[in-house]
C-alpha cells in the first residue's frame, strides 16, 4: 500500500511523453514516472495507492487510470477525485473509493481489507474501519467486468463478452 499527497495530476500519473502508446502494459511500466520513479518498485506488483484530495485534476485523458490499473494498483482511496477521473476510472474497471477519513487515517504499508459492496475498508495493521457508500449495482458489474467496454460486450452478446 502506497500513500501520496493532494493534487496529483494526469501529467504526474503518466507524462505527456508516453501517450503515443494505447497499450495498457506499456503506460503501466511508466506510471508515476511524473512525480516518483520508484513507484513500480515501491508498489511491488500490486497493491492500494491512498491519495488526498483532488485526485486525477488535469487532462481528461482515460491514460491515466489505465496506467494505474496496469501498474497493479487494485484500488485507489482518496479524499476526493476530479470528476473525469473518477469517470474514466470506473470506466476502465478501477475501483476507486472516495473516503477523507480513511485517506487521513491510512498511514503507507498498512494492510486493508476492502468490501465495495459491504461498503467498509478495514485497517488491519491499526484496528480500525472505516464505513465507505458501497457503489451502486451497476458501477459493481462495471468493474466486476473489467470496464464498460467489457460489460456492453457481455450485455450484448447474451452474456459472454468477446475479449
Amino acid at each position: 500500500m502506497l500513500k501520496y499527497g493532494d493534487d496529483i495530476n494526469t501529467d504526474e500519473i503518466i507524462p505527456a511523453k508516453f501517450l503515443y502508446s494505447r497499450d495498457a502494459e506499456e503506460l503501466g511500466s511508466h506510471c508515476f514516472e511524473g512525480m516518483d520513479l520508484e513507484f513500480r518498485r515501491k508498489l511491488g506488483g500490486g497493491g492500494v495507492l491512498v491519495v488526498g484530495k483532488n485526485f486525477g485534476c488535469g487532462s481528461s485523458r482515460e491514460h491515466a487510470p489505465v496506467s494505474i490499473k496496469a501498474s497493479g494498483v487494485s484500488c485507489i482511496i482518496a479524499k476526493s477525485f476530479a470528476r473525469i477521473f473518477f469517470r474514466n476510472a470506473i470506466n476502465i474497471g478501477l475501483p476507486i473509493i472516495e473516503s477523507p477519513e480513511a485517506a487521513e487515517k491510512i498511514q503507507e504499508g498498512d494492510e486493508l481489507k476492502i468490501d465495495l459492496s459491504g461498503g467498509t475498508i478495514e485497517n488491519v495493521t491499526r484496528s480500525e474501519k472505516y464505513s465507505i457508500t458501497p457503489f451502486p449495482a451497476f458501477m459493481q458489474e462495471i468493474i466486476a467486468e473489467g470496464g464498460l467496454v467489457n460489460r456492453i460486450k457481455k450485455s450484448t452478446s447474451g452474456g459472454k463478452a468477446n475479449g
